[in-house]
């Protein structure tokens, strides 16, 4: 009977961007798994009916996003199924989307380093939510003035950074403008306890003011020194060599031959 069938455990909630996806385990055999979602304020839905799988998209049933959730994995056999006594479920942990979703990468559109400026355009992470005109809603969309951008920024090949903070989708920093300058972005909501720091951009780095010795390294420099220098010594070692070979040739000419 229902009661023997195993309960849904180690049951986690994961979500990117307000992507949410809901896992446990153990994999069913024998029976199946469906889920409902309870919000505080919303209608019960439920989610994956009678599914085989140990995880569940949850996203379109979260569009509440400062609502809180949990989730309730039912074990149905297939014997239970017309039954109406309720089957064994599990209970997850509680979940707010708007204060427990990850932030994503942002994406850097375009970037340039002019005398001491370094200027830096970027895009918001889209949401899996769309507005009415069919258009995906991104985070900027739905944390408005919560969300802000924080640029890291470092001379390449030194490990000394710097930040900046912006609410908009550009920086404007001044740097050295004889040196190139690595950087990467990550989306921040300060008023958060936790997760208030999402995923990092990719790290860019700028190539104007960069050097031929920042482009190859002192160590280069030196072996080609070291190098003509021995070409140099080789050369003035055999000018000297054939100088005197020279002036030994022409004075055995010039000297009588024995016996004449």
């Amino acid at each position: 009977g229902n009661a023997e069938v195993p309960r849904a455990v180690n049951i986690t909630w994961s979500s990117i961007n307000f992507k949410t996806i809901l896992q446990w385990q153990p994999k069913p055999s024998g029976y199946f798994y469906t889920v409902e979602i309870h919000g505080q304020t919303s209608d019960t839905k439920k989610k994956c009916i009678l599914t085989e799988e140990t995880e569940c998209d949850v996203t379109d049933v979260l569009r509440n996003v400062k609502e809180t959730y949990t989730a309730h994995i039912l074990s149905v056999t297939s014997s239970g199924i017309d039954n109406f006594e309720e089957p064994p479920f599990a209970v997850s942990e509680k979940f707010t989307p708007y204060n427990q979703t990850v932030l994503g990468k942002p994406e850097i559109q375009n970037y340039t380093q002019k005398d001491s400026k370094l200027h830096v355009v970027f895009q918001d992470p889209l949401t899996p939510y769309k507005f009415p005109n069919g258009s995906f809603q991104s985070i900027r969309d739905i944390f408005q003035h919560d969300l802000e951008y924080k640029l890291f920024y470092w001379k390449d090949q030194s490990s000394g950074k710097k930040d900046a903070t912006t609410k908009s989708h550009t920086f404007e920093v001044t740097i050295d403008s004889t040196k190139n300058y690595c950087f990467y972005i990550q989306g921040i909501i300060p008023s958060r306890r936790e997760n208030r720091n999402g995923q990092e951009s990719m790290v860019l780095c700028t190539s104007g003011g960069r050097n031929i010795l920042d482009e190859y390294g002192a160590e280069v420099f030196i072996i080609i020194a070291v190098v003509a220098i021995a070409i140099i010594t080789l050369a003035i070692v055999l000018s000297v060599f054939l100088c005197k070979r020279k002036k030994t040739k022409a004075a055995r000419e010039r000297k009588p031959l024995n016996g004449v």
